[in-house]
């Protein structure tokens, strides 16, 4: 096991991105409720597919593609059945004999891995499972790199984008039926859903340009929830755990019920489980997922990073939850982990660190929190509780998800609460400079470094900032002073021009030659600039950025309830000065 999940939480597209971002080699898992369907990887690239009907073969594909007859591939496959212990595959057979050329069975080889994905990225539910110890390439994938020294390797993204593209012109033309639609049952002719079209397309949902589709992706897979049940898939679990102990508890969590929504006020969490322990992360993940926590887990530590990045970008706030030390992989050695948790504290300041600890060892306990952990929690295993195992397992597993959800409502409450006093501060101010402090000091809540921008004519001017001239404990420094041209295009006119607030990657020139050179440039270049306005027009801007650290969650709904707030406390003062002087 490498790492393992729920399509309901990552679609299967965010999955196979994350493969290719992170080089992954091994075999793709997916299961969903039409069986089992698997993709090969080979350092982040699709080089071997099995589609999950046994109808869709090489030959189908070579016969639709015009390449060969039907009467051919029937006489092919007569060849084949008959050569015995001699038999090759299909496609060396064809390219052998002459009746098909290389660069046409390459082409088709590469549609059957596209119709693979075309079929996987519809599923709504299932569980993906990455095996980096087993990579099977069927026979027809091998022929071409040990006969032809010809690798596959299809470039993931455009795979995906033409993948996209079948898929929803399927939909459209009524080829594939949505599984939720295939569950309802089919609706009375004439009589749709009202205010509801026929067919939903890729336009429908805002994604009828394929340049974005790689953003929005996620929200098309998502928008539709299946709750057919799926087989169970029975983890490898250690020899010394007693076969009937094993079944017990998979039917404790398959039998865990469903807990009500979490409330709108809190945070929504996903838990980065750290383990080598296959049973108990499978457990783990069906009660939390009942619970409505999503759990990604893994045993490679280059996961960790990419996994952090993926939650972040769906507006969930990352967990990150080592297990327990395990002496027969040194992986995940008590010092080991020692090591891993202080990196990644340093890494992800902002993110919550959970160590589980066996209840006997004290000392690595408290070496947990030293190094910065939010908690630790007693985690039982086999072979210290003996029969009592099954019981406190059971235990640990209620308890679990309960802390994860009670963390989540936490940080609301922080936030929520820093946000009120902000807004009642607001209320009694009357100068333009007190009430642009009050939003920086907001913001550098969220942020790691903030800067407010004065817009005076073409030009904006740094005023005071947060973490930049100085560290953000010694509070707000003097007006830096330097000045960013509005002349030219760029991230900064369009946020004046429009009003509109931004938060996201930039690769904008001028940020990079005005800003970055005058402040340093950040770790990454997740920005935010926030606009304060007064009677419609832009009067300065708050930008953020996360410094040295990684990207954290932010609430940028509250950062803009807070600017609009300030900008109607300005129009006022504004008004009241202004019957003053008459």
């Amino acid at each position: 096991m490498s790492f393992t999940g729920d399509l309901e939480h990552l679609s299967i597209v965010d999955v196979i991105q994350l493969l290719h971002a992170t080089r992954k080699s091994g075999t793709l898992v997916v299961q969903g409720r039409k069986g089992e369907s698997q993709l090969v990887f080979q350092d982040g690239y699709i080089v071997s597919a099995n589609h999950v009907d046994n109808s869709i073969r090489i030959g189908n594909i070579l016969v639709d593609h015009g390449v060969l007859s039907d009467d051919q591939l029937h006489l092919a496959l007569l060849d084949q059945n008959i050569a015995g212990s001699n038999r090759k595959p299909l496609i060396a057979m064809l390219i052998e004999q002459g009746q098909v050329k290389p660069d046409e069975a390459y082409k088709c080889l590469q549609s059957l891995i596209e119709l693979t994905i075309v079929e996987i990225i519809g599923w709504r539910r299932g569980t993906f499972t990455l095996d980096v110890e087993n990579s099977v390439i069927s026979d027809e994938y091998r022929y071409f790199p040990e006969k032809l020294n010809k690798e596959i390797y299809l470039h993931t993204e455009n795979v995906l984008m033409d993948a996209v593209r079948i898929y929803d012109e399927r939909v459209r033309d009524g080829m594939i039926v949505d599984e939720l639609d295939a569950d309802e049952g089919p609706s009375p002719a004439g009589d749709p859903l009202p205010g509801m079209p026929s067919v939903i397309s890729a336009d429908d949902l805002g994604l009828g340009d394929m340049d974005v589709v790689a953003q929005n992706v996620t929200q098309y897979f998502t928008i539709l929830e299946d709750h057919t049940p799926i087989p169970r898939r029975v983890p490898v679990v250690s020899d010394n755990m007693p076969p009937e102990m094993q079944e017990a508890l998979l039917n404790f969590v398959d039998a865990y019920p469903a807990a009500a929504p979490l409330a709108a006020t809190c945070v929504p969490v996903s838990v980065v489980f750290i383990s080598p322990d296959e049973f108990f992360a499978h457990c783990l993940t069906v009660v939390c997922k009942q619970e409505g926590i999503f759990v990604f887990t893994t045993n490679e530590v280059a996961d960790i990073g990419p996994i952090v990045q993926q939650s972040l970008a769906r507006k969930s706030l990352p967990i990150l939850v080592f297990d327990v030390p395990f002496a027969s992989d040194h992986r995940f050695s008590g010092e080991a982990l020692t090591q891993l948790r202080q990196q990644k504290r340093n890494q992800f300041p902002h993110l919550c660190l959970l160590q589980l600890v066996p209840p006997c060892d004290v000392g690595f306990a408290l070496q947990a929190l030293r190094d910065g952990v939010r908690a630790v929690m007693p985690r039982p295993r086999l072979e210290e509780w003996g029969d009592a195992f099954f019981d406190d397992a059971r235990r640990f597993l209620q308890a679990f998800p309960a802390y994860v959800k009670s963390y989540g409502c936490d940080q609301t409450s922080y936030v929520v609460r820093s946000f009120r006093s902000s807004s009642l501060s607001l209320r009694s101010m009357k100068e333009p400079a007190e009430v642009a402090a009050t939003v920086l000091q907001f913001a550098s809540g969220l942020f790691n470094r903030t800067l407010t921008l004065i817009v005076r004519g073409q030009e904006l001017v740094a005023e005071r900032s947060l973490g930049i001239q100085l560290p953000r404990e010694e509070g707000m420094s003097l007006p830096l002073g330097f000045k960013i041209s509005l002349d030219a295009p760029s991230l900064f006119q369009t946020v004046v021009e429009k009003g509109l607030p931004f938060f996201g990657d930039t690769d904008d020139a001028v940020m990079q030659q005005s800003l970055f050179s005058a402040i340093g440039e950040p770790a990454n270049h997740t920005v935010m600039l926030l606009p304060l306005k007064v009677n419609g027009k832009v009067i300065s801007l708050v930008y953020g950025d996360f410094g040295p650290m990684e990207t954290a969650a932010v609430q940028i709904e509250l950062l803009e309830v807070l600017a609009s707030e300030a900008g109607l406390v300005l129009e006022n003062a504004f008004y009241r000065k202004k019957l003053e002087r008459s």
